[in-house]
C-alpha cells in the first residue's frame, strides 16, 4: 500500500491483495443508509452470496432485479460501480468531493488506525455521508502484519500463520468475532482470508506470502480447510469475505506492488493449488480477488487480472458467479506500464468485475477510460452492465442497493 502522498486526490485503496508491507451465504445487513437517491437507494432483502443480478423468468412482478437495476444507469454511473476507491485515513474534502462527483459505488479504508471500533464508525458515516449512504466499505483485515484497523472494540488478530494453529471451528468463531466487530464498524468486505498455498520449500523465499506470516499452510488441504473457516466465520459476523490471490501467489518470488513483473511458472489450470477457491466459493464466498502476477502455463499474453483465460477458470471451471475483484490497478508496479484509463477497461474485457485503485486519481481515470471505451463498444457495454448488476447485487446484501437477487 502506497501512503496518502502518492497521489493528490482522494480515495485511494492499496493494499488489497498484495498487502504492501515492504522487502454462509450471505451476510446480515449492517451500517446505515441515509440519503440514498435515485436509482440506487436502500431497503432490500439480503439475498444469497455470489449471485450474480440475472433475473429469472420466474421473477415476481414489480422487482427491481439487480440486472435491471444496473441497465437504468448511464455508462459512467455503472463504470463508477467497478471502481473501488481507497479513503487514506481521515475523510478530507477533496475525498469527499471525489465520492460525491464521481459516485464510486465502493470505498477501502486505507492507512493503519487505532481508532478502535466508534472512530471506524465515525470514518465510515462521513463517508456514507459523502455517498448518498450507498458505498460498500471494504478494508484489508487479515490480522498481523496486514491489520488496518486496531484499538477499543477490535479484539487482537493474529497473522494468518498463527490462525492457523486453531482447529476449524476455533477459527470460524474467532473470525465471526472479527467480523461482528468489523460490521459493527461500518465495515461490509474483508478482503481476506489469504488463500494461497505456499508450498513449505518456498515459505522462506516467497515474498507477498510466506516471509510475512500470511499464509494458512503448507498444502492445499490445510489451506482449504482454514480458507473456508474464516469465509463462514465472517458471514456470521456480517460481512462479506473476499479469498486472494487467485490463482494462487504461493509459487511467486516477487511482490507484485513492488516489482513490474511478477512470474509463477508452476500454476497451471487444473492445479492443485486451486482447492481453497473451490471450498470458498462451495461456502458462499462473495468475492475473489485476482492478482496481477503473470502465469504463462495458462495465459503468457497476460497478467491474471487482464487474463480473459485466467478469470474464466473462475466461471467456467469453478463455477462461481459472484464478484471478481482485482488486486491494486492503482499504483502497483506491476500494472505501471499500462495507462491508467485502460487498466480497468482491460480487467472488465477480461471478465473481472470490481477494479481497485490505491489512489484517486488513478481510480478517476479508471472510471472515465471505462466510460469512454465501453461508449463505443457495444460488446464492452454489455460487460460493464453485466459487471455492475453483480457489484449491485453484492450492495444489496447491507441495503446498499435497491434491488433483488431473484434465483430460481
Amino acid at each position: 500500500m502506497r501512503r496518502r502522498g502518492l497521489a493528490a486526490g482522494v480515495l485511494a485503496l492499496a493494499l488489497v491483495g498484495c498487502a504492501q508491507v515492504q522487502p454462509g451465504t450471505g451476510p446480515t445487513p449492517t451500517g446505515p443508509v441515509d440519503g440514498p437517491t435515485a436509482a440506487v437507494t436502500a431497503g432490500p432483502t439480503p439475498v444469497a452470496s455470489g449471485a450474480t443480478g440475472t433475473s429469472s423468468p420466474s421473477a415476481t412482478a414489480g422487482v427491481t432485479t439487480c440486472a435491471d437495476l444496473a441497465g437504468s444507469l448511464d455508462l459512467r454511473a455503472q463504470a463508477a460501480q467497478l471502481v473501488m476507491v481507497g479513503i487514506h485515513g481521515e475523510l478530507d474534502a477533496a475525498e469527499a468531493a471525489a465520492l460525491e462527483e464521481y459516485g464510486f459505488g465502493s470505498a477501502i479504508l486505507m492507512g493503519n488506525t487505532t481508532h478502535g471500533v466508534a472512530g471506524t464508525r465515525q470514518r465510515t458515516d462521513a463517508i456514507q455521508a459523502a455517498g448518498k449512504g450507498q458505498v460498500l466499505v471494504a478494508v484489508d483485515q487479515e490480522g498481523g502484519l496486514v491489520r488496518r484497523l486496531k484499538g477499543p472494540g477490535f479484539t487482537d488478530m493474529p497473522s494468518a500463520a498463527e490462525q492457523a494453529k486453531l482447529d476449524p471451528a476455533e477459527l470460524s468463531a474467532a473470525a465471526q468475532t472479527w467480523g461482528a466487530e468489523m460490521a459493527k464498524a461500518g465495515v461490509h468486505l474483508d478482503f481476506a482470508p489469504v488463500a494461497d498455498v505456499v508450498p513449505a520449500a518456498k515459505v522462506g523465499t516467497n515474498e507477498p506470502i510466506g516471509k510475512i506470516g500470511r499464509g494458512y499452510g503448507t498444502t492445499p488441504e490445510q489451506v482449504a480447510a482454514n480458507v473456508e473457516a474464516v469465509v463462514t466465520g465472517f458471514q456470521r459476523g456480517g460481512i462479506a469475505a473476499s479469498v486472494k490471490h487467485f490463482p494462487n501467489l504461493g509459487e511467486v518470488v516477487g511482490n507484485t506492488d513492488f516489482a513490474t513483473k511478477v512470474v509463477d511458472d508452476v500454476t497451471t489450470r487444473d492445479a492443485a493449488s486451486l482447492e481453497p477457491y473451490r471450498r470458498a466459493i462451495a461456502a458462499g464466498v462473495e468475492t475473489v480477488m485476482v492478482a496481477t502476477a503473470w502465469y504463462p502455463l495458462i495465459d503468457a499474453d497476460a497478467p491474471a487480472a487482464f487474463s480473459p483465460a485466467v478469470l474464466s477458470i473462475l466461471r467456467d471451471d469453478l463455477g462461481y458467479t459472484g464478484v471478481i475483484a482485482s488486486d491494486d490497478l492503482g499504483v502497483a508496479k506491476a500494472v505501471a506500464d499500462v495507462p491508467a484509463r485502460e487498466r480497468a477497461v482491460r480487467f472488465v474485457r477480461a471478465g473481472g468485475d470490481l477494479a481497485v485503485a490505491v489512489d484517486v486519481a488513478p481510480a478517476e481515470a479508471m472510471v472515465d477510460g471505462l466510460a469512454a471505451a465501453a461508449a463505443d463498444d457495444a460488446d464492452l457495454a454489455a460487460r460493464v452492465a453485466e459487471s455492475a448488476g453483480r457489484v449491485l447485487a453484492l450492495k444489496s446484501q447491507f441495503g446498499l442497493a435497491a434491488c433483488e437477487v431473484v434465483v430460481g
